[in-house]
């Protein structure tokens, strides 16, 4: 009988059951117990971290935004400034090489006007009157005022091309008027000054002819 021992009938099932259950209840109570003054302070500084590096990330984030911010208005701008410039440019130098061409056939119309004036002053120039026989004198006449339609017709061609040449002439010197024969000291003069200054000068005049005339009684009553 000594063979047939059995280890498990000296194991008490009730004690161990128990145990198991006391063990079980006290990791329980342990997971709900109160946090301790250094978890709390270091959850503290935990929590103060991430703030830290939550405000660090915001102020990157504002930084870039302000960034793509700029980049947006300067690629506005950018844009803005090339339309309004393409525009411009485009307008100013249609204009200019209208101007341009207006200018040059301006030019060109000037150049042969001036020609033909300075042909017109040679032909004009070149008429001798003085050696127009009585002979020629009628044919003579005849071309020279031929020349002169010639030219004239010129003349009011290039006027009608160029205003600048229907400006007034210079009006020819004149001798100026006398509007007073009285010297500029005795036109400030009244008439009674004029009377007074008058008398003065012509009364030795007065005296010698009015000696004369005595005289000439006096010769004629002694004969």
């Amino acid at each position: 009988m000594g063979s047939d021992y059995d280890a498990s009938e000296f194991i008490d099932r009730d004690f161990q059951s128990q145990r198991a259950q006391d063990a079980a209840g006290g990791n329980a109570a342990g997971s709900e117990r109160a946090p301790s003054r250094e978890e709390v302070d270091s959850k503290v500084v935990e929590t103060q971290q991430k703030l830290a590096e939550l405000k660090r990330a915001q102020e990157e984030l504002e930084r870039e935004r302000s960034a793509l911010e700029e980049t947006r208005r300067r690629q506005m701008e950018f844009q803005a400034g090339r339309q309004e410039m393409t525009q411009s440019l485009t307008r100013g130098i249609g204009l200019l090489e209208k101007a341009e061409f207006n200018a040059r056939r301006d030019a060109e119309q000037m150049a042969k006007t001036l020609v033909g004036l300075r042909e017109a002053l040679s032909k004009i120039g070149a008429i001798r009157e003085e050696g127009w026989t009585k002979d020629s004198f009628a044919g003579e006449l005849t071309r020279a005022l031929t020349c002169l339609e010639n030219a004239r017709m010129e003349w009011n061609g290039a006027r009608l091309k160029f205003p600048v040449l229907s400006g007034p002439l210079k009006a020819p010197e004149t001798a100026p008027q006398l509007s007073d024969a009285r010297p500029p000291v005795l036109s400030a003069q009244t008439f009674g000054e004029l009377c007074r200054v008058g008398f003065a000068l012509t009364w030795p005049l007065a005296l010698i002819a009015l000696a004369g005339v005595a005289l000439l009684v006096v010769l004629l009553f002694r004969r």
